[in-house]
This record gives structure tokens, C-alpha cells and sequence, in this order.
């Protein structure tokens, strides 16, 4: 699979982009290596292969030491990436992505695992800390700022005693491949919503659960508007 890649990507000087296209950069955070594939800590990964699955954008990229496709989702050119670095050294290829393609970080948004939500919870927020997450907290010491897009994908807590650094490194369990799969969907709906309308509206309509943001969207749409009288 290596040999794969060393052929058939697009490396560091095949290319010089025409940086007057307004660009995002998604980039799902996570570990190389068969190892890690479909591991908890590999969540950020799965969303942008679901992402690029959804959109049928190849992975024919390798700069700045990132796997990375380029295409339009929700009529916005973008590009998603994935760091080959391993989780706590990120923000390196984030960027050099930023910096090769004039990305400003009102443009960036970061997937990431978060072992303090359930799975099935998306966190979603215009800025912050890291919160403990070092691929993040590597992202920030990179870019300077806490100011982009996140948002956290819930992996949940380990059973029992278990030490979290080896339950992130196990994968989902059988029995949460359903539930899995939905977060996936709900993920790239809140970039697709991101993309398109903002990060207000992607909070609003993907935050929590899924039922939690089922249940915030029928209240909103059930307030009658001004010039409504109630029935």
C-alpha cells in the first residue's frame, strides 16, 4: 500500500496552485498505518473517507505530509486531508497545507475523536482550546490560534479501569457499527452545512445527539413566526 501511494500521488513540487480559488480545509485527525484503521483514535480519519466517498474525491494528493483530495462539496472548493504525522505532531501538515495553498483559518475545520462524549455526540464549536487532544493542541501551537472550526466526534469512555490511551487504540465494537455509521452521515451533513451556511447553522442542526438535534430542529420549526397567529 505504501508503494501505492510513493507512485501514484501528486507530491510537494508537481504542482503550483492558483491560490485566487477560495479553498476550505477539512482535515479528520488520526493515526497512519494499518494498525490504527477503524480505531477509535482514528474517528477524524473515517469522516473524511466518508466524506470523500459521499463526494467521489481521490485521495491522489501527498504534500506536507498529509494524504489529500481536492473537489466541491456544498458548491465550495475544498480540500481534505488527512495527517500521515501521527496524531501529536498534526498541526506540521495542517500547516503546510494552509501556508502552501493560502488557506485562511476562517477556512479550517479539524475532526477529531473525543473520549469524553458518547459516540453518536458531535461537538461542534467556531474556536477553542484543545481540551487534551494533541493533535489539536498541536494544530494550535502551529497555527498560532485557537480561532477555527473543530468539531469532535464522541468515541466515549473506556469500561471498567482501562487505561485511555489503549481503549482509543481499539477498534468500535460490532454492536456500534449502526450507531457509527450514523455519526458518520450526521458528520458530513454538519460540514456540508458548514460549507454552505456557517458554523451557527451546523451547531444548531448537528450539536448533541441525534436526537437531541432532531428534537432542537421540530421546536424551532413549531414557534410560529410574527405574522402567524397561533392555531
Amino acid at each position: 500500500m505504501a508503494g501505492f501511494f510513493r507512485r501514484n500521488v501528486r507530491t510537494e513540487d508537481e504542482d503550483t496552485p492558483d491560490v485566487s480559488i477560495e479553498r476550505y480545509l477539512i482535515v479528520g485527525l488520526g493515526n497512519p498505518g494499518r494498525q490504527y484503521v477503524d480505531t477509535r483514535h482514528n474517528i477524524g480519519f473515517m469522516v473524511i473517507d466518508a466524506l470523500a466517498k459521499a463526494y467521489d474525491l481521490k485521495f491522489d494528493g501527498n504534500k506536507s505530509k498529509a494524504y489529500f483530495a481536492e473537489g466541491t462539496v456544498a458548491n465550495k472548493r475544498v480540500i481534505i486531508a488527512k495527517p500521515q504525522t501521527y496524531m501529536n505532531e498534526s498541526g506540521f501538515a495542517v500547516r503546510g497545507l494552509m501556508d502552501f495553498y493560502k488557506i485562511p483559518l476562517t477556512h479550517l475545520m479539524v475532526v477529531s475523536d473525543d473520549l469524553d462524549i458518547p459516540l453518536g455526540t458531535l461537538r461542534i464549536r467556531p474556536k477553542g482550546g484543545a481540551g487534551g487532544q494533541k493533535g489539536l493542541r498541536n494544530i494550535i501551537a502551529q497555527t498560532g490560534s485557537e480561532d477555527f472550526a473543530r468539531m469532535r466526534v464522541g468515541i466515549g469512555r473506556p469500561p471498567g479501569r482501562m487505561d485511555p490511551a489503549a481503549y482509543v487504540l481499539q477498534p468500535f465494537l460490532k454492536q456500534d457499527e449502526v450507531l457509527l455509521q450514523e455519526t458518520l452521515s450526521r458528520a458530513i451533513k454538519a460540514i456540508e452545512l458548514w460549507l454552505a451556511d456557517g458554523i451557527d447553522t451546523a451547531m444548531n442542526r448537528q450539536n448533541g445527539t441525534a436526537e437531541e438535534a432532531a428534537a432542537r430542529f421540530v421546536k424551532r420549526d413549531a414557534v410560529p413566526s410574527p405574522d402567524q397567529p397561533n392555531s
